[in-house]
């Protein structure tokens, strides 16, 4: 097998353990708030806090990985995120747990920005949008395998023993990882000459840039404002299956504790289907169409199914029904995911990982709005409902700002002589 694909392998093993690490707290969150003491408004600031955390350092993160690649930059993520993980299952009361959560989204920030650009780094840009879409169906993988695993670990070892589990498991990859991996393809122990000769003949980011970044250069690019606008919409609805989606189904639809696992793994087991499709879809119509075609139309299209599935799923009285609703809305926002980070590394070209981390700012601050807001429309309204149809209507939103990016506008490096120094973040 070729190293680029066995990197592959490695980024599905480390988006399961991810999303393992990252859900496993809204598995055994009824749990975790009975011992505590927890209140629904609490509960919200604790999935917020990890969100804020993770969008205020996803751009440090995007600029360093630019700068020092993805090999070191990758270990201390999830050598971060690894500890607090392991850390949350000390929990005493409300603000312990708020601070290690903090934490934890601060070092996993600038997780997927990293894969990004070293999928950037070592794939043509007609191969991302498939190999984006293989490493976020592991992410969906882990989404699934959370509840289920969570659920069981704690019946056998309690919630606690759940994170000590998962804490390890990021360690032993981390570790793996600063083994094996290299920045450059043609420093990895085993690769070919041919294969060398393949991928830097083809791909269009090619080493670390050591270019200085003009913000205003950024914010004046139309498509990045539209990038950053339609994945805030995208991570207010797809944080509800990360954050709430468990209560929802045990509170507000009536589900036995018994069947819980597998009601929540249903989305993320569709959305693993999501995600390879729209990434094979994307590539397809970009060979096809072009770029801009094959990003926006694919990525439109997922967003506002999304959408219509979440509000549909929130309106049927059959549970029945509406568990499946809203696992295909998932399936449709994943048929974006993919679609979303390859646009990203290609409008950002040299700066990939900068555009990469100001999308997942935006996207970040929709998670934590949309966490904490759900506890409190739910407290002022009584009704799990309302805020699941607010969210399908800001996901169709997220879809139609497609019409407004263009993937094949790529930033360009201004001459130094015209970066002034205020503009300048190194």
């Amino acid at each position: 097998m070729k190293k680029r694909y066995q990197l592959i392998l490695v980024f599905v093993v480390f988006a399961i353990i991810t999303y393992l690490d990252r859900n496993s707290i809204s598995s055994v969150g009824d749990d975790i708030t009975r011992e505590l003491g927890l209140s629904d408004q609490q509960w919200g600031m604790v999935m917020s806090a990890f969100s804020l955390a993770y969008g205020a350092f996803e751009i440090p993160t995007g600029l360093l990985v630019d700068r020092v690649g993805p090999r070191k930059t990758l270990f201390r993520i999830v050598l971060w995120w690894s500890v607090f993980t392991l850390l949350t299952g000390l929990a005493t009361g409300f603000y312990f747990l708020l601070i290690v959560r903090f934490l934890f989204g601060a070092g996993e920030a600038g997780a997927f920005p990293t894969v990004s650009v070293a999928i950037a780094r070592w794939f043509p840009s007609i191969e991302r949008g498939r190999m984006q879409s293989i490493v976020w169906m592991g992410s969906r993988m882990g989404g699934a395998m959370a509840p289920i695993m969570s659920i069981q670990l704690a019946e056998s070892f309690g919630w606690r023993g759940v994170f000590y589990l998962f804490g390890g498991l990021g360690l032993l990859w981390a570790a793996y990882w600063f083994w094996w991996f290299r920045d450059e393809p043609r420093d990895i122990h085993g690769i070919t000459p041919d294969e060398i000769i393949e991928i830097e003949a083809s791909r269009s980011v090619k080493a670390v840039s050591h270019k200085l970044l003009s913000w205003k250069m950024v914010f004046g690019n139309s498509s990045i404002w539209a990038l950053m606008g339609m994945y805030h919409c995208l991570l207010y609805g797809a944080y509800f299956y990360m954050s709430w989606m468990p209560k929802y189904l045990q509170n507000g639809r009536g589900i036995p504790k018994s069947q819980l696992g597998w009601m929540v793994s249903l989305p993320f087991i569709l959305g693993m289907f999501g995600c390879l499709a729209g990434g094979f879809a994307s590539d397809y119509f970009t060979k096809k169409r072009g770029l801009t075609f094959g990003r926006r139309y694919v990525g439109m299209f997922g967003l506002v199914m999304a959408g219509i599935c979440m509000i549909a799923g929130s309106l049927t009285k059959d549970s029945s029904i509406a568990i499946v609703l809203l696992g295909l809305g998932l399936a449709f926002k994943d048929f974006t995911l993919p679609v979303s980070w390859s646009a990203a590394t290609d409008i950002g070209g040299q700066h990939a990982g900068a555009v990469s981390g100001t999308m997942g700012l935006a996207g970040q601050l929709g998670s934590a709005i949309m966490a904490t807001a759900f506890g409190f429309i739910l407290h002022a309204t009584g009704s799990y409902e309302i805020p699941v149809q607010l969210i399908g209507g800001i996901v169709i939103v997220g879809g139609l700002l497609w019409f407004r990016i263009d993937a094949s506008q790529q930033l360009r490096d201004e001459p130094e002589s015209t970066i002034k120094p205020k503009e300048i973040v190194a």
